[in-house]
């Protein structure tokens, strides 16, 4: 397994990836509870830190960036504190991402969780209609598609906040075929896109079976879920994230195994999609099978779940992770 790893991280590592999609900001109020309110029934946090991090498709940028992996973000961010800040981040993680995507009509979408201790208390949203947001401007379809004529990868990453539309998203795939890249989409299925021409799906449990059609809330069948989800998208790869049951995976709609988790302890789920799509997808685009793709993408997201907040799986990481598993107990 840890040889593995190596391979894919060398050959990940010489890859160029654009990905485009929602960009947020992720804010953490971090602090401690020492009583109720006596204004409401509600508990007093008494902050002691703020803690910024790159949130939505800036943190798929992210994974890949600790990967070693080239990488540009397209999305639109307003021309505001918090697009200077997110924007700086991108810059720390020598993460490409062009100032033409500022835009003064709208603001910065930025999660706020409030956080004492271990326990989140409530969550803030900032952000505009989700039409504000949709990237349909000549000059940045452009320059998007000028960024894949240096990409192996395309990934598209929908948090539902409206950048990515139905025209964009058959533009955009249909650009990056004509070069030859790998296609992913980390799709939401309260907007019914289509993803016709992608290679790679990574839905969730519950977002699979709403995008099959089938109940969310009945008893899963697997085997027709990839199936229905074939029927729509006709894609080639499908992973499904089943939580603490690890990875489900078909290819060309007929349902292959589970794949279970390698987490040890869950401490923080925030992000864990965006770590297995930017990991499945440098694997899978390096020549890697599918299964070799959901072993290296299991082994980033169980130490990812294990950190706080949005966080990444490093090189060093991922292999000590493998040392681990293979050493005898």
């Amino acid at each position: 397994m840890q040889t593995l790893l190596q391979a894919i991280l060398n050959r990940a590592s010489g890859l160029r990836v654009l990905v485009f999609g929602d960009v947020m900001l992720d804010h953490y109020v971090i602090g401690d509870v020492y009583r109720l309110s006596p204004e409401a029934p509600v508990p007093v946090v008494l902050a002691r830190e703020d803690v910024w991090m790159l949130g939505g498709a800036a943190n798929v940028a992210r994974n890949l960036a600790a990967l070693g992996v080239m990488v540009e973000v397209a999305g639109l961010v307003g021309n505001d504190q918090m697009g200077d800040r997110l924007q700086n981040l991108l810059a720390e993680c020598n993460i490409l991402f062009d100032g033409s995507f500022h835009e003064s009509s709208i603001s910065t979408i930025c999660k706020t969780r409030i956080v004492a201790g271990r326990q989140q208390v409530c969550r803030v949203d900032r952000e505009r209609p989700a039409d504000s947001y949709a990237v349909n401007k000549a000059h940045h379809l452009d320059l998007i598609e000028k960024a894949l004529d240096s990409a192996d990868v395309l990934i598209l990453s929908d948090y539902a906040k409206g950048t990515l539309t139905q025209p964009v998203i058959n533009r955009i795939i249909k650009a990056a075929k004509a070069k030859s890249c790998f296609v992913a989409a980390d799709p939401k299925p309260n907007r019914p896109l289509q993803y016709g021409g992608a290679d790679l799906l990574t839905p969730n449990a519950a977002e699979a079976r709403v995008m099959s059609g089938h109940d969310p809330h009945g008893t899963p069948n697997w085997p027709l879920t990839c199936k229905a989800i074939y029927g729509k998208h006709a894609v080639k790869n499908l992973v499904i994230t089943l939580g603490p049951e690890g990875m489900l995976i078909a290819r060309d709609g007929q349902m292959s195994k589970k794949v279970p988790t390698s987490a040890k302890e869950v401490f923080d789920v925030s992000g864990a999609g965006d770590t297995v799509i930017a990991t499945l997808s440098v694997a899978l685009a390096s020549g890697h099978s599918l299964e070799e793709a959901v072993h290296f993408a299991n082994a980033a997201a169980g130490i990812v779940v294990g950190k706080f907040g949005t966080a990444v799986a490093t090189p060093a990481e991922i292999l000590n992770a493998a040392r681990q598993q293979c050493s005898p107990q």
